[in-house]
């Protein structure tokens, strides 16, 4: 079955995915506000949890007035691990248990070489990757009890082109490839599966902030799909990877970039 997207697109809908209890991580704005209105259009129990109040409170007030389950928003600070780990587990209760956790937040500001000091590289790491480790960790218990679960890390597809000025995100992000295949042998037995999304350059605003128009048009050139890639493209392979169909998908990276490789 498929149903219209607000991109005038066409996603398709998964009826396993109702009522499935789902985390997204810096849910609030971007990709992640992508994430949590596909998931919540599924008729699934949402939770998000970003820094950004305003936006993620709005967007609960928006997806609510029409929702199957009225997503759940909490404000949290992804570089306090206690905090991490505690938050996990009580959306698990809140939602009646876990059974997809999309770490998607992440911290893409540009910096030099120059520019990393010792408390800078623990910081950036903290914001890139940590993180999605022990949200994986605290997730995991709820996941066994279900009889099995979906992680899907977010890569970038930065470090693969080597970009400039984004040496700490990049080192990041290449980990959580590792970080990946590492989970999904380690939890494949549980029926957990692991996947990395690495998406292409997405159109956000906050994106938007580091491409002039001249910068837009190279990107959409060495594509070899025309167009921008949006957060609703990003969620419909999120939507595929979460679902009975890709029951089998496990341990590997999955690209969303119009081909710009």
């Amino acid at each position: 079955m498929l149903k219209q997207t607000s991109t005038g697109g066409l996603s398709a809908i998964y009826p396993e995915l109702q009522d499935r209890k789902v985390i997204i991580t810096g849910g609030a704005s971007g990709i992640g506000a992508g994430l949590v209105e596909a998931f919540v259009a599924q008729g699934a129990k949402v939770a998000f949890v970003d820094i950004q109040d305003d936006q993620g409170e709005a967007l609960t007030a928006r997806l609510g007035e029409s929702a199957r389950h009225v997503p759940l928003y909490r404000h949290l600070d992804l570089t306090d691990i206690d905090a991490v780990t505690g938050t996990v587990r009580e959306l698990g209760e809140s939602l009646g248990g876990i059974d997809v956790l999309l770490n998607n937040a992440a911290n893409d500001d540009r910096h030099t070489v120059a520019e990393v000091t010792p408390a800078f590289w623990e910081e950036r790491m903290n914001v890139n990757l940590r993180h999605q480790f022990f949200a994986a960790q605290a997730a995991v218990p709820a996941m066994r009890e279900a009889g099995g679960g979906v992680i899907l890390n977010f890569g970038s597809i930065s470090w693969h082109l080597g970009l400039p000025d984004l040496v700490l995100y990049q080192t990041a992000k290449a980990a959580i490839s590792g970080l990946t295949r590492s989970l999904a042998r380690d939890l494949g037995r549980d029926n957990i599966r692991v996947n990395t999304i690495v998406p292409g350059n997405v159109k956000t605003p906050r994106q938007e902030k580091w491409y002039t128009p001249e910068g837009e048009a190279e990107i959409v050139a060495a594509q070899c799909l025309s167009g921008r890639i949006m957060p609703q493209d990003v969620a419909a392979l999120a939507l595929f990877l979460s679902s009975d169909g890709a029951r089998m998908c496990t341990a590997h990276d999955y690209w969303i970039d119009a081909g710009w490789r």
